[in-house]
């Protein structure tokens, strides 16, 4: 059996075809258990089934049976054995109800009896189900169960080794691919310094053949004015650090070319084994800068069209005018030269703005105005037309300088301010200022008539959010105007449906005979939510939560109505979701109670509730802890532990987070300080601040006062932001960010990845540190994607020179992976949880990796 079994295991190493390898096995159990049919069925993860191997001791009719089987409890011995990660035994098909889907099938097979087992990688990862089947009822002696374990085990070290062999070719391919079709020279280097390997573009380049270049010394393709800079690059590269410099080439023929030439190195166990170089030709750029510095000087106003007028001849012509002008205009350069810039006028340019420019120019006077223009083609355009005069040496005007800009589209927009103003941009629906203006005149009409009801529906998608971060706000906007056109279908001739928020809808419904009709609107909608939306290959179900409001005695104003069918929504909400309801009290006394909990809150902030808890940051590496995030928690006097989940997006709201967040910061410093003061060594402390916080008016005089108060050093404190704060800020964010890293003040971007302009920002921003998403590292080690992703960013983020923090960590796999990617630092329930200030003090420098199970059903805190 033992040497069965080795030669099973040469044909791994060997990396024979996987068929052969699985043939062998179901031979070896043949041979090792009388009268047993071998079935082995491969795991699709897509679709979460089993589907038999092809196999000659089954009929291709039962084989087709057992193609798509379902996993579960109950699905057959082998969909149980793959439910259960363990072995299942059926001793009689006949009888065991696990059967009664495929009993038929194995009864005209003549199987009588079948026993499972579950192939499995040392991870625990399913790959599919090992089974013998017998053609009498038979239960397994210990001997034929340790034969299938061992059957089961074979099959998964054949199964991971050919999977790893296809991905192995898959990434020599890619990589192949890379370095072949570069479009700049590429080439390999040895320690020594001499080409090991190049492309195509390499060859073009220099001049080069492949055969000549292989083996030389890479100065050797440099002008020797180069080599200084060349040889320090190399250096550096070989203790590890990328390189980028400009460099001056030297082909074949003697050519020069301008080179940026990037160099990093080649890492395997630990140890530089090479490096690769990249030649990008900067010559033409490089003309192109100095031709474009030249024609700056000579320039000294917009890009945007300009001309020059000779003030001291008659009828003030035109001398020159830019490439931007004639494209405006449509006018050649010798059309333009040499006459009076009048040819651009027409019936339609205003008289009054012409004689501000004739006056501005009899007075040497600068001058702006906007005018309406004609094109050579006669259309018109919109033309914001600045005069200055240009004087000379003695302070004689010589020159008028004009800049004009075509600002047509400009204008086409302020006519649209009007439809904008009162209609959603991404939908067309009328928005909540066009449906509170109609709301109010369809309630004026109603309590005039009072025929009828007038109805309210408020509607509120159920888990867009959650489709947004999965596959970005693209196909999130999309999926609204595919939710607005369903809805469209729905209405009536008089009725309004209108976008008021990000995931909200109404509609009015002027005039409904009674309460069993608004009931079947209600219905009706629902139902349009029972179809998936197709957005591009995504197919997405969604749900929506609905209240309506109708007009009764006790409503006295429209904004009631439309306040009542809110309050009825979110009562759907807590229902459950997926449902309507009517508007009651009850929904009222729920708003109440969110009031309540605001009120309790800023009580808490008062009547030390609020503790902060702290979660170390530690080294890759090492394990030593190099930061401690501060996360914020409310001990309730009545309720006890309230979720963060609950009351920060409260905070959020009602704008308590920004009290919350000054707390918070102030507390973390002067805990700090307290712990320096009594010699104690202590890392940096990280905290979270908000969007409202950063955009409030006086932000950076208060964290400069708080520091200022505690005496804390600002280089012990690091402040994460999300993109959420960039997206409100725009420039004036970038430069706050700027202040504080001015003050020492350590800046990290959080929950990188979950934005959808991440490598801008990543680009743009003056920042310490990217904290990677918990998203991207709960399956790194499972998803190829996700993998590249985390890969990407930490060298994307390496090469500008940030750290790279990964959260979320909970296993010794996932740390080693990280480790492995170069990644900087990493924080999560591995090293240690979130804990008072207490057992922050108590816990070494250095984390010991614990490889206790971690309790994976439950998530991160929320951060406060």
């Amino acid at each position: 059996m033992l040497d069965e079994q080795q030669d099973i295991h040469e044909m791994i190493a060997y990396q024979a075809p996987l068929e052969e390898v699985l043939e062998a096995i179901t031979s070896w159990v043949n041979r090792r258990i009388h009268g047993a049919l071998v079935s082995i069925m491969r795991y699709t993860p897509e679709r979460n089934t089993l589907n038999m191997v092809a196999n000659a001791q089954f009929s291709a009719r039962y084989q087709r049976t057992l193609q798509d089987v379902g996993i579960g409890d109950g699905v057959g011995t082998c969909g149980t054995a793959a439910f259960l990660r363990q072995m299942v035994i059926t001793e009689d098909i006949m009888t065991d109800s696990r059967w009664e889907v495929f009993r038929a099938a194995a009864r005209l097979e003549g199987l009588r009896a079948c026993w499972s087992m579950p192939i499995l990688t040392k991870e625990g990862q399913l790959l599919g189900t090992f089974a013998t089947y017998y053609r009498h009822p038979s239960a397994p002696s210990p001997a034929c169960q340790d034969t299938l374990r061992k059957a089961a085990s074979l099959v998964a070290l054949a199964i991971v080794r050919d999977q790893d062999a296809q991905e192995l070719n898959h990434l020599k391919a890619w990589h192949t691919s890379l370095f072949t079709n570069h479009p700049d020279g590429v080439y390999k280097l040895g320690l020594d310094g001499r080409l090991q390997q190049t492309n195509a573009a390499l060859e073009r380049l220099t001049g080069y053949a492949e055969d000549d270049l292989m083996g030389r010394h890479y100065t050797e393709l440099l002008d020797v004015s180069s080599h200084e800079v060349a040889e320090a690059a190399f250096e550096s590269t070989l203790t590890g650090a990328s390189q980028q410099q400009e460099m001056l080439g030297r082909s074949a023929t003697g050519q020069t070319r301008q080179l940026s030439v990037t160099t990093f190195p080649v890492t395997s166990d630990d140890n530089i084994v090479g490096m690769y170089a990249i030649c990008h030709d900067i010559t033409l750029r490089k003309r192109q800068a100095a031709s474009l510095e030249l024609l700056e000087r000579g320039i000294e106003a917009s890009p945007v069209g300009m001309i020059m007028a000779d003030a001291r001849q008659p009828d003030t012509p035109i001398v020159y005018a830019n490439e931007a002008f004639c494209q405006i205009t449509g006018y050649t350069h010798d059309q333009v030269l040499g006459k009076n810039c009048r040819f651009l006028q027409g019936k339609d340019t205003d008289p009054s703005s012409l004689e501000q420019v004739r006056t501005a120019l009899a007075n040497h006077h600068d001058v702006e105005v906007t005018l309406r223009n004609y094109r050579s083609d006669g259309t018109p355009f919109w033309n914001r037309l600045r005069i200055s005069p240009v004087l000379d040496t003695d302070g004689q005007c010589s020159h008028f300088i004009g800049t004009q800009e075509d600002i047509t589209q400009q204008r086409r927009q302020e006519a649209q301010i009007a439809y904008q103003a009162t209609h959603d941009q991404l939908t067309g629906l009328p928005n909540r200022s066009a449906l509170e203006s109609h709301l109010t005149e369809a309630f004026h009409d109603h309590q005039e008539q009072r025929q009828g009801l007038l109805a309210l529906i408020y509607l509120d998608l159920d888990g867009l959010r959650g489709i947004n971060d999965a596959l970005g706000h693209f196909i999130g906007n999309r999926l609204l105007v595919a939710v607005a056109n369903r809805l469209r279908k729905l209405l009536g001739p008089n009725d309004i449906l209108a976008r008021i928020t990000g995931d909200e809808f109404t509609v009015l419904i002027p005039d409904i005979e009674d309460y069993p009709a608004i009931s079947a609107i209600m219905e009706k909608i629902l139902r349009q939510f029972d179809v998936p939306f197709e957005i591009d290959e995504h197919i997405l179900y969604m749900s929506a939560s609905l209240g309506v409001s109708y007009t009764s005695d006790s409503i006295h104003s429209a904004h009631q109505l439309l306040q009542r069918a809110d309050l009825a929504m979110v009562e759907a909400k807590s229902q459950g979701r997926h449902t309507w309801q009517w508007y009651t009290p009850r929904a009222e006394k729920n708003s109440r109670a969110r009031m309540l909990l605001r009120h309790q809150l800023q009580l808490a902030l008062h009547h030390n509730q609020l503790e902060i808890h702290y979660q170390p940051v530690v080294d890759a590496g090492s394990g030593k802890v190099r930061c401690n995030e501060a996360l914020l928690r409310w001990h309730h006097p009545q309720h006890g532990m309230i979720s963060p989940g609950v009351f920060i997006p409260l905070a959020e709201e009602t704008g308590q987070i920004i009290a919350l967040g000054s707390w918070v910061l102030r507390q973390a410093c002067q805990s700090l300080v307290d712990r320096l003061s009594r010699g104690e060594r202590v890392a940096p402390v990280a905290v979270n601040i908000s969007s409202l916080q950063f955009h409030r008016d006086g932000f950076l005089s208060d964290v400069s006062s708080i520091l200022e108060e505690t005496s804390l050093p600002a280089e012990l404190l690091e402040l994460e932001i999300t993109e959420s704060v960039l997206m409100k800020g725009g420039t004036q964010a970038v430069d706050l960010i700027g202040e504080l890293r001015a003050l020492g003040i350590t800046i990290a971007l959080d929950d990188f990845g979950t934005g959808f302009s991440s490598l801008s920002y990543l680009r743009d921003l003056p920042i310490d540190k990217v904290k990677l998403d918990r998203a991207f590292i709960q399956d790194i080690l499972n998803s190829p994607r996700n993998a590249a992703i985390v890969q990407g960013v930490i060298t994307m983020a390496h090469h500008i020179g940030l750290t790279v923090v990964a959260e979320g960590i909970e296993t010794h796999e996932q740390q080693q992976d990280l480790i492995r990617r170069e990644c900087d630092l990493l924080q999560g329930f591995y090293f240690a949880k979130p804990m008072p200030l207490d057992a922050l003090q108590a816990l070494p420098d250095t984390l010991p990796h614990r490889s206790s199970t971690i309790d994976r059903h439950r998530p991160e805190p929320i951060r406060g």
